[in-house]
């Protein structure tokens, strides 16, 4: 298992992309909750990245919504569900944990879908931040609160712009 790592800025502060074997695996932000420690990242080197570099940009720029940058999503059986859940959650749209938990059939599981969400690997691409609380607010967000927020706002923002684009 050969695992590389790459440093990209963004909006939200020093991003580090990880791969194993290749295939994207973890993307993270500073002072991240659940970040593994740097010494697992393996050696830097950009070239497995040029793809999830680009979705990225053009993520971050308000032209692209759904990503499509293979994935490796480990953790245990239940979080790979949860996780595969989250990419379901359309852009510029929130599920609440509850909701999530229904969805998998199991809907007292709120709790064990939270826990799940905030190990998420892949912040952004797997996107754990369109997440929150049943009253709608915001609850718990590895990157922070703030980031949080932001990313909701941008993706709200983004999404109410090109609907208006086509009216």
């Amino acid at each position: 298992m050969k695992r590389l790592h790459t440093l990209i800025d963004s909006p939200y502060g020093p991003l580090t992309l990880v791969a194993t074997d290749g295939v994207l695996s973890g993307l993270y932000m500073t002072e991240q909750r659940h970040r593994p420690p740097e010494e697992t990242f393996g050696d830097r080197d950009p070239a497995p990245f040029g793809e999830a570099i680009s979705q990225l940009e053009a993520y971050f720029a308000g032209e692209l919504t759904e990503f499509d940058v293979p994935l490796r999503l480990d953790g245990t059986p239940f979080q790979r569900t949860v996780w595969h859940e989250l990419l379901q959650i359309p852009y510029g749209e929130t599920r609440t944990y509850g909701e999530l938990a229904a969805a998998l059939g199991k809907p007292n599981a709120s709790r064990a879908v939270g826990l799940a969400n905030g190990k998420n690997p892949i912040s952004v691409l797997v996107p754990c931040h369109r997440v929150i609380g049943a009253s709608g607010s915001l609850t718990g967000y590895g990157g922070g609160l703030d980031r949080k927020q932001r990313l909701l706002a941008f993706e709200g923002g983004a999404a109410r712009k090109a609907e208006d684009a086509l009216f």
